[in-house]
């Protein structure tokens, strides 16, 4: 027996296609809140706190995204902040570099520079790969006296080294990768 449905009896299809769009709506929403709570946590709350424009915090947001981006592997963890294995990174939001290395609040232990308005603060011994590094800066060599920091070229060979405790101002262009101790 073949049934034909009658176009004009929509009665019977309303519910079952109301819930069918219902159904719908819920899964791309659980979809979008799913993929918000995967993103990591949302930091212009606390950029905008300390009276920054919308602009500012953007701009700042966007030095951060810069950070993660030239050194992969790291995690947001404030407005300014980002933590990786043995490493620090502060993002200054007015962009300003300090050319003091008196300015750098560098723990006993650690190699700590300033980089175009950006701190690194290493503390893990490591060859680390840094990317974008220009322009003059302070640097802080607070480890063990007479740990060596090495600085080094595109081609691997040695562009300067610094021996604890150091401290002064350096050319960060070209330095492609660095070892703390």
């Amino acid at each position: 027996m073949h049934v034909r449905h009658r176009w004009g009896d929509t009665a019977k299809l309303k519910k079952p296609v109301a819930t069918l769009f219902a159904a719908t709506a819920l899964l791309a929403r659980s979809t979008v809140v799913a993929s918000a709570a995967t993103a990591g946590p949302d930091f212009r709350a606390e950029a905008l706190a300390p009276g920054r424009t919308n602009a500012q915090a953007t701009k700042l947001q966007q030095r951060v995204d810069a950070v993660l981006a030239g050194h992969p592997g790291g995690r947001q963890v404030s407005a300014t902040q980002v933590k990786y294995d043995g490493l620090n990174v502060t993002v200054d939001p007015s962009g300003k570099n300090s050319t003091k290395s008196a300015d750098l609040n560098c723990a006993y232990g650690h190699l700590c520079m300033t980089v175009r308005g950006t701190n690194f603060d290493f503390y893990k011994c490591q060859t680390w790969t840094v990317s974008n590094w220009t322009g003059d800066g302070p640097f802080n060599n607070n480890q063990t006296p007479g740990t060596v920091a090495k600085f080094y070229n595109q081609d691997g060979s040695v562009r300067w080294t610094s021996t604890a405790y150091q401290s002064g101002t350096s050319t960060w262009d070209p330095i492609y990768s660095l070892r703390p101790c």
